[in-house]
């Protein structure tokens, strides 16, 4: 007699139905815990000349490289920091060995400057002294930049969940899938955050009938990421770049 009995080694469709939810409910937060934790540890953070000094003197330099600007200022720590590399640029960023990220405005080399403006001398041999114990930018055992590549990594998985379910999984309930697209792309993955808790951890018990849109999902991503952004640069004011770095 042959055994017709459903194989139990692998779960039926119905199976991973239930599963996926749950495993995402808490793999999502968990994701976004370990990525907003490193991509803050490696936020560039704004320090002085005479902090770049001092990290000189204890050998504290692990890389350097002059720069006018970021290449992705305002991303809102989701992106690796990138420094706009320039020969005569007024401002150094540098690494130091526990992974974090500063920067300075000193000011052109000598170099660089004009006849009527004042001697910058003093940068020329900042300029040596840190060509002699510093490597370039990028170098490939440098703490920072492997924290960097990590949070990277951890905020493309993160994305890549969110979207996979959120496109193939089944009907949101409280929005229709264009309203938690637009909210889910708010600064700091909070409306990745946003969706994980409503539709994952708080789902209605029902559909809601007037569900969110995708005109008002795009107009809540406008809003609250200018009420993010304005948060954001007070607290930078009040409390200070150490601890909301940028």
């Amino acid at each position: 007699m042959v055994d017709v009995t459903p194989s139990r080694s692998r779960p039926s469709g119905r199976r991973w139905r239930e599963i996926v939810p749950v495993a995402l409910r808490w793999a999502l937060p968990v994701l976004w815990v370990l990525w907003a934790g490193l991509a803050w540890w490696v936020e560039p953070r704004e320090s002085t000349e005479s902090q770049l000094d001092r990290d000189l003197a204890a050998g504290r330099v692990v890389c350097v490289q002059r720069a006018y600007g970021w290449a992705d200022d305002g991303a809102y720590w989701g992106s690796r920091p990138r420094p706009q590399h320039a020969t005569n640029g007024g401002m150094l960023v540098w690494t130091v060995p526990n992974g974090q990220i500063r920067y300075a405005f000193v000011g052109p080399p000598a170099s660089a400057s004009y006849l009527g403006e004042p001697d910058l001398s003093a940068n020329t041999g900042l300029d040596a002294r840190l060509a002699a114990v510093a490597g370039p930018w990028h170098v490939g055992g440098d703490f920072a930049h492997r924290i960097a590549g990590t949070a990277g990594l951890l905020a493309g998985v993160l994305t890549v969940l969110w979207l996979a379910r959120l496109t193939s999984g089944t009907p949101p309930l409280a929005g229709t899938r264009w309203f938690w697209f637009w909210v889910g792309l708010l600064p700091f993955g909070l409306g990745v955050l946003a969706w994980t808790y409503r539709e994952l951890w708080r789902p209605p018990s029902t559909p809601v009938l007037d569900r969110g849109s995708g005109w008002r999902g795009f107009g809540w991503l406008i809003l609250a990421g200018v009420g993010i952004s304005l948060l954001v640069s007070t607290a930078r004011v009040v409390i200070g770049t150490a601890v909301v770095p940028g």
